[in-house]
């Protein structure tokens, strides 16, 4: 029996489903999506992580590692509907990978494993969806290992992500594996068959030993719903029959409106539980249809428009992914909200206001591609022949031009020096890195002003040790590369006022510029925000020249060569000469008067500091908790989870190079860590009087 022939399946948007799969590390989410492309007839074998024969994990360093480093994308059928499913990374280092995947996705799969639960990397990826919101599905996999507790998972998805899990599934151990799945809803159990890898099952009545375990279950599923909606409740409590499609649609409806997440169970690397979970993405997740049309900027105009998930609507779409193919050159990855884009499609960019033309469309699975004629509404594909569109930029209408809201992306928090051998090489790395820094917006590349040498910054040591592998493997760079550096930032705990002014004389025309500006302290996270309030003593043609004046400074800093962050600068004033005022007298005023207030407004330098987990045995304990707390760690917990004791605290980035070997040495490489960034704090004195050692940081 095969679970695709169950239902009868709606057509059009309404049969669409884009949805992504999250997870921490070693949670089986590439595994279970390699299970669903095998079930779903995309591929004919099953690859696996642990060998590097995945089909989603294609890149060298993926099948290498064993994790999933960039997103990728593929399509298939389940039940009529065409699901556009988006594989996204495990590892903190690689969460703008989640971030853009989550502004275009509708839907996600969250999987947990049955033994370690919510863990950081869960929390971190949950809560992106959370900001986007999308609703979800949780899958808790592994149910086959010693020790799966879903109950427990179940509790902690409640009480760590606060929000309100419906488990669906029971799962029926066997001797040393998972013996079946029950299905609450219906009230059946699943027994898949071992020899077609899971293909085929039976649905047959539920063990006898699980049957009073199943009806407690039920009935705790049924009351969590009748909390939900009103037709349920009704029936609930009259103890009438509540039929299996009852409460689908009320799952449905309480998962569309962010009210409830349906729990399935299974073991993907045991072939058991995916078509189930295939099952809810149909079942409780949401349609291009079911989200709210998406809103735009009105160029040209005042105001926001909104545009419908139809193919009639004038085309709205946005790039969310960059990637370079050696075969069809730099692919451009695209979710279409409204219209249809077709190739050879003359279409704007907004943002940048230039025309492209999309060249050939393709439908991706994975690295290999399907060339077709058209993305329509609420679908997902990759143009090619792009040659100014970047992550976040929207394409539209040249005749209905909409601007729709751009991807945010984190700054990175540790940077390296990197020296090309050769001429040749100092060539080839200049091409790769503009290349690398087109896919990847969380990496950035400078040039050193003072040294000259090129400084690439990411979101962790990994995420450089790739981009370094990258360079050589594909554009053939052979380098030097140094030791990572923590990207230190600057800001301010008082208001301070400062006017400065420009003058310059000469034979001829002179240079003049007087500003006048405030400068305190903005919301942690809130970057630079300049204001004008001058009411007109700079005219509006100088103020852009103030603004690039006290950005300027801002990216110098003023204590230890570090950028500003998180200030509010007002311009309260200034004066200008009918004749000699220029753009770059009121550029050096601005800058001169920015660096004059900070420095009066108690300036300090900050740190990037990061949460951090570590599992380890009970008997390495004290041992770990002495060495973080020897890298100014403030440790705000421990507790016993599956047999081990899990650490969890705050620690500097600066403290964490090198930490991995540390804790394998301590604990006999018993141990595991993640970590992932929290926010930027103050520095305590010895280390500020260190970094002002050093001298400038530029």
């Amino acid at each position: 029996m095969n679970a695709a022939s169950e239902h009868q399946a709606p057509t059009g948007l309404a049969a669409t489903r884009n949805i992504g799969i999250m997870a921490h590390i070693d949670a089986g989410k590439t595994t279970t999506t390699e299970r669903i492309l095998f079930y779903a007839g995309i591929s004919s074998r099953m690859g696996e992580v642990h060998d590097g024969a995945s089909v989603m994990d294609w890149m060298e360093q993926e099948q290498e590692r064993g994790i999933t480093i960039t997103a990728a994308a593929t399509t298939f059928q389940w039940r009529g509907h065409t699901v556009n499913l988006i594989d996204t990374p495990g590892h903190v280092d690689f969460t703008v990978e989640v971030e853009r995947c989550l502004r275009v996705l509708d839907g996600v799969v969250a999987v947990f494993c049955a033994v370690s639960g919510v863990e950081p990397q869960s929390e971190t990826v949950w809560r992106q969806a959370d900001q986007h919101g999308v609703p979800r599905v949780g899958f808790i996999n592994k149910c086959d290992r010693v020790g799966a507790d879903p109950d427990a998972v179940v509790s902690q998805i409640r009480d760590r992500l606060e929000a309100n899990p419906i488990l669906l599934q029971l799962p029926v151990q066997g001797d040393s594996d998972l013996a079946g799945i029950i299905d609450l809803v219906r009230m059946r159990a699943r027994v898949h068959d071992d020899e077609s890898l899971g293909v085929r099952f039976v649905d047959g009545d539920i063990p006898d030993d699980m049957r009073a375990a199943a009806e407690e279950a039920r009935d705790a599923m049924l009351e969590a719903l009748a909390d939900l909606d009103e037709g349920i409740l009704n029936k609930y409590l009259d103890q009438q029959a509540i039929e299996p499609e009852e409460i689908v649609a009320a799952l449905r409806r309480a998962t569309l409106e962010h009210k409830a997440v349906p729990v399935f169970v299974g073991a993907a690397f045991r072939n058991k539980g995916v078509q189930g979970l295939l099952d809810a993405v149909v079942d409780y997740l949401p349609s291009p249809l079911d989200i709210p049309p998406v809103t735009g900027e009105r160029l040209g105009q005042a105001g926001v428009e909104t545009r419908r998930a139809d193919d009639s609507e004038p085309t709205a779409a946005i790039a969310f992914k960059l990637m370079s193919d050696p075969y069809a050159g730099q692919l451009t990855y695209l979710r279409v909200y409204s219209g249809t884009l077709r190739a050879d499609d003359v279409v704007l960019n907004a943002g940048k206001g230039t025309r492209e033309r999309i060249g050939r469309l393709l439908r991706m699975h994975a690295n290999s591609r399907e060339e077709i004629d058209a993305i329509s509404a609420g679908g997902i594909g990759a143009a090619v022949g792009l040659e100014t569109t970047r992550t976040g930029d929207t394409l539209c209408d040249p005749n209905a031009p909409l601007l729709l809201e751009a991807i945010a992306f984190p700054e990175p928090v540790i940077g390296v020096a990197i020296e090309p051998l050769t001429e040749d090489d100092q060539e080839h790395m200049v091409a790769g890195l503009s290349k690398l820094a087109d896919e990847d917006p969380s990496f950035r590349v400078r040039t050193d002003a003072d040294t000259g040498q090129t400084i690439i910054s990411g979101m962790g040591e990994l995420h450089l040790e790739i981009l370094v592998d990258r360079l050589r493997r594909e554009f053939g760079v052979n380098a030097n590369v140094s030791t990572p550096t923590v990207a230190y930032r600057e800001t301010v705990r008082a208001p301070a006022d400062a006017e400065r002014e420009f003058v310059r004389e000469s034979g001829g025309r002179g240079q003049y510029g007087r500003v006048a500006l405030r400068v305190e302290a903005g919301a942690p996270g809130s970057g630079v925000e300049i204001h004008d309030a001058t009411n007109g003593a700079i005219p509006r043609e100088w103020i852009s020249a103030v603004n690039k004046g006290v950005m300027d400074a801002v990216g110098r800093g003023v204590v230890a060569g570090y950028p500003l962050v998180d200030v509010v600068v007002t311009l309260v004033g200034g004066a200008h000469h009918a004749v000699d005022s220029t753009e770059m007298a009121f550029n050096i005023a601005g800058s001169q008067a920015l660096i004059e207030a900070a420095r009066k407004a108690d300036p300090v330098i900050l740190e990037p500091v990061m949460d951090v987990e570590v599992v380890c045995p009970e008997e390495t304990l004290g041992d770990v908790i002495g060495d973080l707390n020897a890298r100014r760690a403030r440790i705000s917990g421990v507790e016993a989870r599956g047999g081990a004791q899990v650490v969890a605290g705050q620690v500097p980035l600066s403290q964490m190079f090198g930490y991995v070997g540390d804790l394998r040495s301590r604990t006999q490489g018993r141990a595991t860590f993640t970590m992932s960034f929290a926010s930027y704090q103050e520095v305590p004195h010895g280390v500020r009087d260190q970094l002002l050692s050093r001298g400038p940081a530029h």
